[in-house]
C-alpha cells in the first residue's frame, strides 16, 4: 500500500468545496488514481486526527487541449469528497 501522505495529494478550494465545508462538514481531495476509499478514508483519518463518516470518489477525465496544429489532453485524474462525523471539523489552511 502507498504512503499515506501520497494518497492525498492536496485539498481542492473550489467554491462549491467551501460551501460543502461550511454547510455539510465535507472535504474535497485530489488523490491518486489508484487510491480506493478505505484507503481514502483511512489516510484522512491518519493524517488529520478526525473521524471519518462516508467517502464518494469521482474519476475526471482530462480535456482536450490544442495549441495550434499539435492536440493532446490534460491529465485523467480523481477527486474524493470526504465526510466527517457529527461533531468533527477539520481546519486546512485556507487562504484569507
Amino acid at each position: 500500500m502507498a504512503d499515506m501522505h501520497d494518497l492525498l495529494q492536496r485539498p481542492l478550494y473550489t467554491e462549491k468545496g467551501l460551501n460543502l465545508k461550511e454547510k455539510e462538514n465535507k472535504i474535497i481531495f485530489k488523490v491518486k488514481k489508484s487510491a480506493n476509499k478505505s484507503q481514502i478514508k483511512k489516510a484522512v483519518e491518519q493524517i488529520f486526527k478526525v473521524k471519518v463518516a462516508d467517502v464518494n470518489t469521482i474519476n475526471i477525465l482530462g480535456k482536450k487541449k490544442s495549441l495550434g496544429r499539435f492536440a493532446g489532453k490534460t491529465s485523467d485524474w480523481k477527486k474524493a469528497i470526504v465526510t466527517l462525523k457529527k461533531g468533527e471539523k477539520l481546519e486546512l489552511g485556507e487562504g484569507s
